[in-house]
């Protein structure tokens, strides 16, 4: 269902220039609501609509019933996405523009106002289209930002277990360089499993491993902080 909003207020503009896009329209993104500005190219040239996908539907098919060809709207966090991919299906040319670039004049502060205005720099060719790639270097861009994303987080969930080996006072990370390879996952797992003799997890090492020795020296240190220690939250955060 529609929302009912207050009659569009006409906006004005110098009439010298002359528009390049006069088809043009202009879209202010939100969380739970769009508004879409035609400008005279229908009744009620300026209208709201929901952030279903049943409504961004019937809103490009009102963008074409009008006749509009092309529209601007502000890059706004990933709002814009599923509005844009749905616009660009019906044929209707989408600028994503900076935010900076669209800024307002003082006192434009609502919602239509700003529909607009992006509708009408848009009309004029005054709003450059932000770059976007290509579908497949998109597509990359996204599995890419991903993979960065999981990265980052697994070097803090490393620090974590860190944190948990040097609060059970087991110094595995100073007897091998990377308590994530094989020999520090084979004994960080095997002290989960509940393995609590110092010698049965130092014989897990790999065989390229020298500084282990250090380890067994420190055999009753190793013997209380692997039993005692290793109960509880200590264990649960490895």
């Amino acid at each position: 269902m529609r929302k009912k909003i207050k009659k569009a207020i006409p906006v004005r503009y110098h009439d010298g220039l002359s528009q390049l896009r006069p088809n043009a329209g202009g879209i202010d993104i939100g969380a739970s609501e769009v508004w879409v500005d035609v400008g005279n190219k229908d009744a009620e040239p300026t209208r709201v609509f929901e952030t279903f996908t049943a409504d961004l539907n019937r809103m490009g098919d009102w963008l074409k019933s009008c006749g509009i060809q092309t529209v601007a709207m502000e890059s706004t966090g990933v709002y814009w996405i599923p509005v844009c991919q749905i616009l660009e299906s019906k044929g209707i040319e989408v600028y994503l523009v900076n935010a900076r670039q669209a800024k307002n004049v003082s006192g434009r502060k609502s919602d239509m106002l700003d529909c607009q205005w992006l509708r009408i720099l848009h009309s004029y060719g005054l709003l450059p289209a932000s770059f976007r790639p290509a579908k497949d270097i998109g597509v990359l861009r996204a599995y890419m930002r991903h993979r960065q994303m999981l990265i980052e987080y697994a070097a803090a969930h490393v620090q974590h277990m860190q944190k948990a080996l040097t609060q059970m006072n087991l110094q595995l990370q100073h007897v091998i360089s990377d308590i994530t390879g094989w020999t520090g996952m084979k004994i960080i797992r095997a002290i989960v499993a509940g393995e609590r003799d110092r010698r049965r997890l130092a014989a897990l090492r790999d065989a390229r491993t020298k500084y282990f020795q250090t380890l067994l020296s420190q055999s009753d240190e190793v013997r209380g902080c692997s039993s005692r220690r290793t109960r509880g939250g200590r264990r649960l955060q490895l």
